[in-house]
């Protein structure tokens, strides 16, 4: 049996630690903060993200280098004979592309995966990919897979402020000011390509029905499925994660059925969205991984 390892990048939200005990391997998103290079959860830890951000410091985000790919792949086919690469979404980064260029050199070996997600959805994917590779399956055929399956996901956020979106000119600053007058708490959703604005609520309890409403309209429209064969996941941005527990609780009511991880969402959409976000997830579990 062919030994595949399974890659990808700290989008994902799994920490090199979890990465070590799971046996695959999660190379580091670089950020510039106020012109210094950080690397997640190298020398970027969640707690000190948001302690620069909350200080207004001035936040980018980048794609790995491509040394750090390639050396990456270069080590751990020295020990497997093939890998395995799930990066971000292509739609939210050019570090697909990159991978997929960066590939074409090393002989079929490395199969980099168009997988369309991020943070919570993207590390399921992770996941069902490592489940395929411990069963027998290749590498060509858990790239397959998980195209095929890339858009049985979806993400729902809502938000505790527009300031962010304001700073990285997504919105305007009256229609900041407005939201903010008004206590207009925004919903965007992540299907796939790109972070939409989905809806809007004057309370944070009205936000979380309306993406638990989404949720359970795409399990039964768009995913065809019932809960069983459904992951749900709640997210969060920011170091305190008790209003996400609450809303986990809630959640374990409605999917009786349903183990329900509670995660940060990544860092890459965290800058963007800023802390004190809750999100609700789904990914539907492929069809090879349900018998």
């Amino acid at each position: 049996m062919r030994k595949t390892a399974v890659v990808t990048d700290s989008n994902s939200g799994i920490t090199q630690n979890s990465a070590s005990a799971m046996g695959i391997t999660v190379i580091p998103m670089p950020f510039t903060i106020n012109g210094r290079l950080f690397q997640e959860d190298i020398n970027l830890t969640q707690e000190k993200f948001y302690e620069m951000l909350s200080g207004g410091a001035e936040i980018s985000t980048s794609q790995p280098s491509i040394s750090d790919i390639t050396e990456c792949w270069d080590k751990l086919l020295n020990d497997y004979d093939e890998i395995v690469h799930i990066p971000m979404s292509s739609g939210l980064s050019s570090s697909c592309q990159t991978a997929l260029m960066l590939s074409a050199d090393f002989n079929g070996r490395v199969h980099v995966v168009n997988n369309h997600r991020i943070s919570v959805t993207q590390k399921q994917s992770v996941f069902d990919a490592l489940k395929m590779a411990q069963n027998g399956a290749n590498g060509l055929s858990i790239k397959q897979e998980l195209e095929k399956t890339a858009f049985d996901a979806s993400i729902y956020i809502t938000l505790e402020t527009l300031n962010y979106l304001k700073k990285g000119g997504r919105i305007t600053p009256a229609a900041a000011a407005l939201a903010s007058l008004l206590k207009i708490k925004p919903i965007l959703q992540i299907q796939g390509e790109k972070l939409d604005s989905f809806s809007k609520a004057r309370t944070k309890k009205l936000a979380k029905k309306i993406m638990v409403d989404a949720m359970l309209k795409d399990i039964k429209e768009r995913f065809n499925s019932d809960d069983k064969n459904i992951i749900i996941h709640v997210a969060y941005s920011g170091t305190d994660n008790t209003e996400a527990l609450g809303f986990k609780k809630e959640l374990e009511e409605i999917f009786p059925a349903n183990k329900i991880p509670c995660d940060p969402l990544s860092l890459s959409i965290a800058c963007h969205i800023g802390p004190g976000s809750l999100a609700i997830a789904c990914t539907k579990i492929p069809d090879c991984l349900c018998i």
